[in-house]
């Protein structure tokens, strides 16, 4: 475990979830999550990307948007969990964008609540909330 400033860094650094139109993924998280993101300087050719807001040192793990088209969105691949802070109001606003049900919010006893929907371009994702 590697440590700078007298942190450890969370082990998962950084995620990418894979979308087909970046608009609209945009408009998804932006709405849904809440979140700002940045276009990355590395966009270009057949790639773009997108950063979600993140500032080395902070906690959690930074990572984006990405259109390639050696990558496709899927409900079956990894799950990437956002903290929010409420699991039924995310979940209102994503089926307001067209999102799927996958499991409603419920609680993982002292660990908070859960809840699993899919994205505009079909990726499951999860969120998890302290109430």
């Amino acid at each position: 475990m590697s440590t700078e400033d007298n942190r450890t860094w969370n082990p998962v650094e950084w995620f990418e979830i894979y979308v087909t139109d970046m608009d609209r993924a945009n408009a998804f998280y932006g709405d849904v999550v809440q979140r700002d993101f940045t276009p990355a300087p590395m966009s270009g050719g057949d790639m773009e990307m997108w950063f979600f807001a993140a500032e080395r040192g902070a906690e959690g793990a930074a990572g984006g948007l990405i259109r390639h088209p050696m990558r496709s969105p899927n409900a079956e691949g990894t799950l990437v969990y956002f903290s929010v802070d409420d699991c039924a109001a995310v979940t209102d606003r994503a089926v307001a964008h067209g999102s799927d049900v996958v499991v409603g919010k419920q609680s993982i006893g002292e660990m908070g609540f859960i809840a699993i929907i899919t994205d505009s371009e079909g990726n499951s994702i999860g969120l998890h909330s302290w109430r």
